[in-house]
């Protein structure tokens, strides 16, 4: 038996939708496959109109008077019911808002960092807001932090602009940014670095660097060995004969000539 309500326990964030015998109204105002309005119908005959076409009722409007039904497969219509949710979530980008915190005597190098980070941002369609802090003494001197606002204002002008000029509230500069369109903007310098970086494997020498040289010596040819230190290799059968240097001759002689004494 088909429930007109989803269970307790679902936990999905998308809306229920009523099908065929869950629609709980009297009268429905019925829509044909293409779109075009077939007339208010009671709710029998819009079933029996539904499984004379081989299609679902399906309830897309209930708050109106009568509820609009349309006749769609019931999967064809969730597909592209996820298809246009999924394109609109891709321009809700806008709607994020990345801040970034400077201060009035920033370094040079860390306003570089936190420059490109806000660059990042503001190439995926995010809005970002700039903060400047004023601490203690820096009260007396607040020109110093607003020209670091609108250096950053400045620099990043390919990219963005800025809703309003920047004002101080309380100890403190805001300015919010949006982001140009996409035609408009510049292109983003973090993904042509990515890229490069990702085209070169890591641990490879370059052309240019001194691991990848190789530096040929000359081999020095190995001396000739004598006639008597070839033959002897040679009944010997290795290349490095511990007796090799030992010349036969001479012993040979010599243990005739002990033999001959004794």
């Amino acid at each position: 038996m088909s429930r007109p309500f989803p269970p307790r326990g679902s936990s999905s964030g998308t809306p229920f939708t009523r099908v065929n015998g869950k629609i709980r109204a009297r009268e429905v105002r019925v829509l044909g496959p293409d779109g075009q309005q077939i007339g208010i119908l009671s709710l029998n005959d819009a079933l029996a109109k539904a499984r004379h076409l081989g299609v679902d009722l399906v309830e897309i409007a209930p708050t109106a008077q009568p509820p609009v039904c349309k006749l769609v497969d019931y999967g064809k219509y969730r597909y592209e019911q996820a298809k246009r949710d999924k394109e609109s979530k891709k321009h809700q980008h806008a709607n994020k808002v990345k801040e970034v915190q400077l201060s009035a005597n920033i370094d040079p190098h860390d306003f570089g960092v936190k420059f490109a980070h806000a660059v990042q941002f503001l190439c995926e369609d995010m809005k970002v807001k700039i903060s400047l802090r004023f601490r203690g003494r820096e009260m007396a001197h607040t020109e110093f932090g607003f020209q670091v606002v609108n250096k950053f204002i400045n620099d990043s002008a390919p990219w963005a602009h800025p809703d309003a000029p920047p004002k101080l509230l309380g100890k403190s500069i805001n300015v919010m940014l949006s982001p140009l369109p996409r035609n408009k903007r510049a292109k983003n310098p973090n993904a042509d670095a990515e890229a490069g970086a990702a085209g070169s494997p890591h641990g490879a020498p370059k052309a240019d660097t001194p691991a990848a040289k190789v530096e040929l010596r000359p081999v020095a040819a190995p001396s000739p060995a004598s006639p008597k230190r070839a033959a002897a290799q040679s009944k010997a059968g290795f290349a490095n004969n511990p007796f090799s240097s030992l010349d036969l001759d001479k012993l040979q002689h010599g243990e005739a000539s002990g033999v001959s004494a004794a």
